[in-house]
């Protein structure tokens, strides 16, 4: 028996280690999902008010982390703030203030000239490709041992400038565009110097009848599954619910039949579209969990702009961003306030709440504060402080919006919000409009009239902060003839 006893104890220490290795984490630092949504607006979530979509899983997120009610992406377009997201720098500093390359190149490759559409100013000359020399937070985690894997939408410039070449590892589906000519397999089609549209990593041939979020969905859980032990940066951008307007036949006929007068949202391909989302979100989380790594992963949903709205097609609004004004392209609310949430187990007390106005330039330093400890160097602030401490202050008296282009939805302006006060000025004319937040949501009473010392002061700080980023701005068109029509 004594002789025995040396080979029982090798036994109970070597299954002892065998259970110790078991019980240890797959990885010390905290795995990152970032999925953003396209044209999602504010108030588009079951548990922010819309009383026609359905979004349990993304409302189940919000009941297990954090909602930041005051939350702005850095452009009401989708190219800029995708930029913002990835280097945590203000658009205007980027010289990317729009979804395109505004250079005399650019329209004359359309055929045409700056100058030729007959608006009161000219767009300034914009960036379409994301610098190589921009440090990216894909190449700042990389730093850190991550794994990094982007899938989904990228518009962020012409091949060269991919994700591939941006940091990350894996690029499924990044392009140029910003979104496909359909939703069905095969993804195809021809931009303006009729280039075939493809999707990087998706093989032609093998997805007959395939959805495109329902795809990228599945290329995102492979990543969770292969990557399980090792720390990993996972940024999902959805297309949808972007136009086309192209929802699963199902859940239009469904949602078709849910539409009662007087309701809010009444576009039931839309609906469908959210809710298709909303349930690869539910496929991330699960995906999570079955891989076993849910303790020790931060997930965080947003969206890049406010909801699209008029007239689409045959739809009359895509999106009702009520009680929001405007949308998409505007610095309105409702074309720049947009829901995030974030899920941080273990640090984050489930269904808190932030009402501290952040942009999407906080991503970056929150995440390097999150991994490292250490906030990046960036136009935005770590939101540290607010994970433990919701109404915390964060020491930021303002932020800037400078959107110098025309969209449907507006003329060039810029803005700038302060506390409760917001104050958006216009650059034909050289207007201002004033609102209090606090008390008029919806802006729909101009108070600069009431209110001049604050509105001037709130002009020379956005002036001052124009000057201080050397945004571009508009000038006067040579060829503006008022008599005529745009």
């Amino acid at each position: 028996m004594i002789e025995r006893l040396p080979y029982l104890m090798m036994l109970i220490l070597l299954m002892s280690c065998t259970d110790i290795e078991k019980k240890t984490p797959q990885s010390t630092k905290p795995n990152i999902v970032l999925i953003v949504a396209d044209d999602l607006g504010w108030a588009d979530l079951g548990f922010t008010g819309s009383d026609l979509f359905e979004t349990p899983n993304i409302d189940q997120l919000a009941k297990e982390g954090m909602y930041f009610s005051n939350f702005y992406s850095a452009s009401p377009v989708c190219s800029p703030t995708r930029a913002s997201i990835l280097t945590g720098k203000y658009p205007a500093r980027l010289k990317m203030t729009t979804h395109y390359e505004n250079s005399e190149d650019y329209w004359r490759n359309k055929g045409r000239d700056m100058t030729e559409y007959n608006t009161r100013l000219v767009q300034p000359k914009t960036v379409g490709n994301l610098p190589q020399s921009e440090i990216t937070i894909a190449e700042y985690l990389k730093e850190q041992g991550y794994f990094t894997a982007h899938i989904g939408k990228w518009h962020l410039g012409n091949f060269e400038h991919y994700p591939e070449n941006q940091g990350f590892d894996v690029n499924v589906g990044g392009t140029a565009w910003g979104a496909p000519d359909t939703y069905w397999y095969p993804w195809t089609g021809n931009n303006f110097q009729k280039q075939i549209r493809y999707i990087p990593g998706l093989v032609l041939g093998a997805d007959s009848g395939a959805y495109l979020p329902d795809r990228l969905t599945d290329k995102a859980l492979e990543v969770i599954e292969q990557k399980k032990a090792d720390p990993f940066f996972l940024h999902l951008n959805f297309h949808i619910p972007h136009t086309p307007m192209e929802g699963k036949q199902q859940l239009v006929d469904y949602f078709s039949k849910k539409i009662k007068p007087g309701m809010k949202d009444t576009n039931p391909v839309y609906a469908a579209m959210i809710k298709t989302m909303d349930e690869n979100v539910g496929r991330m989380l699960t995906g999570l969990e079955q891989a076993g790594i849910t303790s020790n992963t931060i997930v965080m949903f947003l969206s890049d702009n406010g909801g699209r709205v008029g007239e689409f097609q045959q739809w009359e609004t895509v999106a009702n961003n009520a009680p929001l004004r405007s949308g998409k392209g505007s610095l309105y609310e409702g074309g720049i306030r947009v829901p995030l949430i974030i899920k941080w187990p273990g640090k984050i007390n489930a269904g808190s709440v932030s009402d501290v106005p952040l942009i999407t330039n906080d991503l970056f330093p929150t995440i390097a504060g999150m991994v490292s400890g250490q906030a990046a160097d960036t136009d935005g602030l770590s939101m540290m402080p607010l994970l433990q401490e919701p109404s915390g202050d964060l020491g930021r008296e303002e932020i800037f919006w400078h959107y110098p282009h025309y969209y449907t939805t507006t003329t060039p302006a810029s803005a700038v919000r302060r506390g409760k006060w917001k104050l958006i000025q216009y650059f034909e004319g050289d207007q201002v409009e004033l609102y209090d937040l606090e008390q008029d949501l919806g802006e729909e009473k101009d108070v600069s009239k009431d209110f001049p010392e604050v509105a001037a002061e709130l002009k020379q700080s956005l002036e001052a902060w124009l000057k201080g980023v050397e945004a571009q701005l508009p000038e006067v068109n040579p060829k503006y003839d008022p008599k005529a029509g745009n």
